[in-house]
């Protein structure tokens, strides 16, 4: 989680990171890195340039862009992000109720109010849930490898061999079950079929589906078996329809 705290007072600013370190130290399962702005308009234009965090701290009275300025940015391509007011004045706490702002802080700060802003944050950002992964069975011991990052399986001499997106492969030791026990896990994921006897894809990694193969964005040609193909064929348009839109398509579609 990124916490990003704008304030163009020095002093200000030192404050509250002052105040993030200890609430870090004071809560062992808070899991968070904080980067820091005086420059509200060098802000401004990292979040345009697609650079957000998760939770804002923002001074409302800036000398280039105000808090309400950042604040309505965020919220025009952002609803998830978390917003802090902290400021001197109660003049704008109409403004930070426009933007959505969960807390509205008057300086100096206190640390008791500073903390329930902060678990507040915590509280409203939604959890992302933990990534399925394959479970292989290998020399070196049991290996999880995220599904995300799977690009084929295929099985040779009995022996499973994972395919990554990043070039690595992982090779299981002599497997006794059948390779479609073997890999059950993985093909109750939607995202994976079964195009040959020996051969599982990833449907988010297909560059090319052509008569008989297929080609993987990492150049490697998968074959499908003449008994699959229709199928093969059907459920990749479906995915394709789902992931990316009925008008919507990779190459030979």
């Amino acid at each position: 989680m990124k916490i990003v705290v704008c304030d163009d007072s020095k002093e200000d600013l030192k404050e509250i990171d002052g105040l993030l370190i200890k609430y870090k130290t004071e809560h062992a399962d808070a899991e968070f890195e904080v980067e820091c702005f005086t420059d509200s308009d060098l802000l401004y234009r990292r979040i345009l340039d697609g650079k957000p965090g998760d939770v804002y701290i923002l001074d409302m009275i800036m000398s280039e862009k105000t808090g309400i300025d950042i604040g309505s940015l965020i919220r025009s391509t952002d609803e998830k992000s978390v917003i802090i007011y902290i400021t001197a004045s109660d003049d704008f706490a109409l403004e930070a109720y426009g933007v959505h702002a969960v807390r509205y802080l008057l300086k100096p700060v206190k640390k008791e109010q500073f903390y329930e802003a902060v678990d507040f944050a915590f509280n409203s950002i939604p959890k992302k849930k933990p990534e399925n992964s394959y479970q292989v069975k290998t020399k070196e011991g049991q290996v999880a490898v995220p599904f995300s990052q799977i690009e084929y399986i295929e099985n040779y001499s009995r022996v499973i061999n994972v395919c990554m997106t990043d070039g690595k492969n992982i090779k299981s030791i002599y497997i006794r079950k059948s390779f479609n026990e073997e890999t059950k896990p993985v093909l109750e994921d939607n995202r994976f079929i079964q195009v040959h006897k020996s051969f599982i894809i990833n449907m988010e990694y297909v560059d090319r589906l052509a008569q008989g193969s297929i080609t993987m964005e990492s150049g490697k040609n998968i074959p499908v078996s003449r008994a699959r193909t229709a199928e093969v064929k059907k459920e990749y348009l479906m995915f394709v329809s789902r992931r990316y839109g009925q008008g919507g398509g990779k190459n030979g579609l």
